[in-house]
């Protein structure tokens, strides 16, 4: 079951990809217009550029704030809990090793 902030998570990164191939799509665009040919439709091609690439700046920002959220509140909780963490981790790790080791 996918928390909140997890769903959050989930969706920047969707929309920084997203953002991503824009880009590329209008960097590519840009590059068949040629740098002889840069009238209305290269300028055009060049704005949509820069906004893409505004966009998808301000979304990487978003992400790695919530990034930087997510690894505080887990800091938090395993400080608060280190025996449970430390059982955790411990568990799977065993879990780790026996999977490794049927494959083997």
């Amino acid at each position: 079951m996918a928390t909140n902030s997890e769903t959050e998570l989930q969706e920047a990164t969707d929309k920084l990809l997203s953002d991503l191939r824009e880009v590329v799509a209008d960097g590519e665009e840009l590059l068949r217009a040629g740098a002889s040919e840069l009238g209305e439709r290269g300028m055009a091609a060049r704005a949509r550029l820069a906004a893409a690439i505004e966009t998808a700046k301000d979304t990487g920002r978003k992400l790695q704030q919530r990034t930087v959220a997510g690894a505080k509140a887990t800091d938090r909780l395993i400080r608060e809990n280190p025996y449970q963490s430390l059982g955790i981790a411990l568990g799977i790790g065993i879990l780790l090793g026996v999977l490794i080791n049927r494959r083997s």
